[in-house]
């Protein structure tokens, strides 16, 4: 038997770990193209799932790996202070770095310069993560509404208020800044950190982005600048 091997990798606004969205779907307005390894380029692979609005996306937690694991985590979202088992949580330390994502399918473009690709949105991955598989999402077995939520039950959706200067605002294409607002919305900084006057960083789509956080419920942006290629 082969060794699994990745199929494809996801392009994204992405250069680094820090600003991802914790969860997929969270921040519906950022994009990401699937882009197949040549041995998967083959349309015939995607028959029918075109009547797909949504996909998994199983992929590698590529700059998680490690030799060895702990059978306890400390969530972020619990402020870091909390170990729960690491089946109980999405921790990307795990005894095999997989992810899961649900995202949207936004269109098929099967005739490219890299063959099919795939454009969905809402995708919670770093550029060039790798792909190891795509299954349809089906409602009627994929969604449980009376599911219980566990721990996450208890954590609140809490969104920033995002106040984003006119004169970075223009800077940016629409698609763009929007996504960016949705990002910053999340509170990207780890939970454990709450310093008003501490300056944050990250980097999307070409943008390396610099805000504090002055207070529960809002997020101010300081800086935009165009990163250096």
């Amino acid at each position: 038997m082969e060794k699994m091997q990745p199929i494809a990798t996801i392009q994204t606004g992405f250069p680094s770990k820090f600003g991802i969205p914790r969860q997929s779907g969270l921040v519906p307005e950022l994009k990401g193209t699937v882009v197949f390894n040549p041995e998967y380029r083959n349309p015939d692979a995607l028959r029918g799932l075109e009547g797909f609005s949504h996909i998994w996306l199983i992929w590698e937690f590529s700059e998680a790996v490690r030799e060895d694991w702990s059978p306890t985590v400390r969530p972020p979202r619990l402020g870091g202070n909390t170990r729960l088992g690491v089946f109980a949580t999405r921790s990307p330390f795990r005894p095999n770095p997989i992810g899961l994502s649900c995202v949207k399918l936004d269109s098929i473009e099967l005739s490219t310069p890299d063959g099919p690709v795939l454009h969905v949105s809402g995708a919670d991955l770093m550029d060039g993560t790798p792909i190891y598989d795509i299954k349809p999402y089906i409602p009627y077995t994929d969604c449980v509404p009376e599911a219980s939520a566990g721990f996450t039950g208890s954590i609140s959706m809490h969104k920033l208020n995002v106040v984003f200067p006119d004169q970075f605002q223009a800077k940016i294409k629409p698609g763009t800044l929007a996504a960016l607002r949705g990002i910053l919305a999340q509170d990207p900084r780890p939970r454990y950190q709450d310093d008003p006057e501490r300056e944050y960083g990250l980097d999307f789509e070409g943008w390396s982005v610099k805000f504090t956080v002055p207070d529960a419920d809002t997020l101010t942006v300081t800086d935009i600048k165009r990163l250096h290629k």
